[in-house]
């Protein structure tokens, strides 16, 4: 038997699968049980500000949804999703200038099973994989349990720099890369935003060099100030576009899609037999019912107004308290800022000083592969969920935690230490 305690032997240590053995748990979730304490101001979670939401009409929608579909919504369905959710689906992709039929997409349990099943289904070990760097953690952990070898491009304020994608690509050869995934619109965790004339190089690129392209859309649609710029898919039928409600309606209903060739989504519905039957009937009624019977629209326009007002908080807290030493993106949309410090401040090991301050973010580490060192002197942090007092409230306590490593340096530098 186990034995218990606060340290347990793990007897099944020898058992477990070798993808185990590279996967690492998501910083964000990691951080969830110390952000719902009161004293505690997160910037970890990207978390849409769901309180928002008009719930009468969601409750009315939900209750309706069940005694207009019956049982429907409560027994097995199709795995690649209901025909009314797919429907829905292709109204909505119209608005992104992405035409398509309800055979051109699967319904997926959230946009990040959607990642799990592109990397089973095209990730040897060693197979070689290319995204933005950093990107976001949720694919990273998706891709490393099936052990690719992850190459990172790095992204200015422009999106992902295809010179430098261009220089690895030709230095690779054609056909040695599986995939290209990129987040081009208010990019997780930069906040950037790819220019059209690079969408249109990687596009490029990809053609030349036989690639898949993976778009993972989530924040498209949340954009405050600026030019709407044409998604990838919109731009190149063969793009694999995957998308969600959660950020425009809810998260926990884990409703997302993709759009792929038929071809692949013919091996990816394959998949995902296997992985959940089908998913839930239930909250593909109420999204239906949600998106087809309230004003969604101007609800999704008040979030992206409150969304502004707090980046502009969040900008401005910066300006004012953070030292001149660091620099930030400045998003025109999305959840997050990306900062970066100089290179001696290691933000892991700066994150419990945080927490005891009472402020949460995510270290940069986690949003680039395990083991490559990379984004240590830098963080995310979330603007979308708090008041802006509290955001500015939380930037104050950060910059003094920065401060502090800071003076510590200066300290070291002074002496001769270092």
């Amino acid at each position: 038997m186990a034995t218990s305690g606060l340290i347990q032997f793990d007897e099944w240590a020898d058992l477990y699968a070798r993808r185990v053995e590279v996967m690492r748990t998501s910083a964000v979730r990691d951080l969830f049980a110390a952000a719902s304490r009161s004293d505690i101001i997160s910037l970890s979670g990207g978390m849409p500000d769901i309180r928002r939401l008009p719930l009468e009409q969601v409750s009315e929608v939900a209750a309706h949804a069940v005694r207009q579909e019956g049982v429907a919504g409560l027994q097995y369905g199709d795995t690649t999703g209901r025909t009314q959710t797919k429907e829905l689906i292709c109204r909505l992709m119209e608005d992104l200038d992405i035409h398509i039929l309800p055979e051109d997409l699967t319904v997926t349990t959230g946009a990040q099973q959607a990642l799990d099943l592109l990397a089973k289904t095209f990730i040897n070990p060693g197979d070689v994989i290319i995204t933005e760097g950093p990107t976001y953690l949720g694919a990273l952990q998706a891709f490393s349990a099936y052990q690719p070898d992850i190459r990172t491009i790095a992204f200015d304020e422009e999106g992902m720099r295809t010179d430098l994608l261009e220089a690895t690509l030709s230095e690779l050869g054609p056909r040695t890369v599986k995939f290209i995934y990129t987040v081009p619109t208010f990019q997780n965790p930069g906040g950037v935003t790819m220019s059209l004339a690079r969408r249109r190089r990687l596009l490029e690129l990809a053609r030349a060099y036989e690639i898949l392209v993976i778009e993972d859309d989530p924040y498209g649609r949340l954009r405050f100030e600026g030019e709407p710029v044409p998604c990838l898919r919109s731009l190149d039928r063969e793009v694999v576009y995957l998308g969600t409600v959660s950020k425009m309606f809810a998260p926990g209903l884990r409703t997302g899609w993709v759009i792929a060739p038929r071809p692949i989504l013919q091996k990816l519905n394959m998949v995902k037999q296997g992985t959940d039957l089908c998913g839930s009937a239930l909250c593909q009624v109420i999204v239906e019912h949600y998106f087809g019977e309230t004003p969604w629209r101007e609800t999704l326009a008040d979030m992206m107004e409150k969304y502004r007002q707090r980046r502009d908080a969040m900008l401005e807290a910066l300006e004012e308290f953070f030292p001149p030493e660091a620099t930030w993106t400045h998003p025109a949309g999305g959840f997050f800022v990306w900062v970066t410090l100089p290179p001696y401040v290691d933000t892991p090991q700066m994150l419990s000083v945080a927490l005891d301050a009472g402020v949460t973010f995510v270290p940069g580490d986690g949003c680039y592969p395990a083991g490559s060192n990379q984004g240590r002197n830098a963080m995310r942090i979330a603007f979308c969920y708090e008041e802006p007092e509290a955001l500015r409230e939380a930037v104050r306590r950060l910059s003094l935690v920065i401060e502090e490593r800071l003076a510590l340096y200066r300290a070291f530098i002074a002496a001769g230490v270092l």
